[in-house]
């Protein structure tokens, strides 16, 4: 989690899930190899589950991620 992208993707993610990698890069407006390593470091740390349809990669948290992403959101409320 050293990466401001990689909060932002998960935070995403819990929003939208089902979401690709083509609209995650459009959302926070970055480069699609930088959004595709940070998801694929995010899939290795299990926070990120990923199902290929088609030619597109639907991105969804895994259990372990959304117990993280409320770990981040409750920092919000500080």
């Amino acid at each position: 989690m050293a990466n401001h992208y990689r909060i932002g993707i998960l935070l995403l993610v819990a929003e939208q899930p089902r979401i690709t990698l083509e609209e995650i890069a459009d959302t926070l407006k970055g480069n699609l190899k930088t959004i595709g390593e940070h998801t694929r470091r995010l899939y290795t740390a299990g926070l990120i589950n990923k199902k290929y349809s088609g030619k597109f990669v639907e991105h969804e948290l895994s259990p372990y991620g959304k117990i993280f992403v409320k770990f981040l959101q409750s920092f919000r409320r500080l």
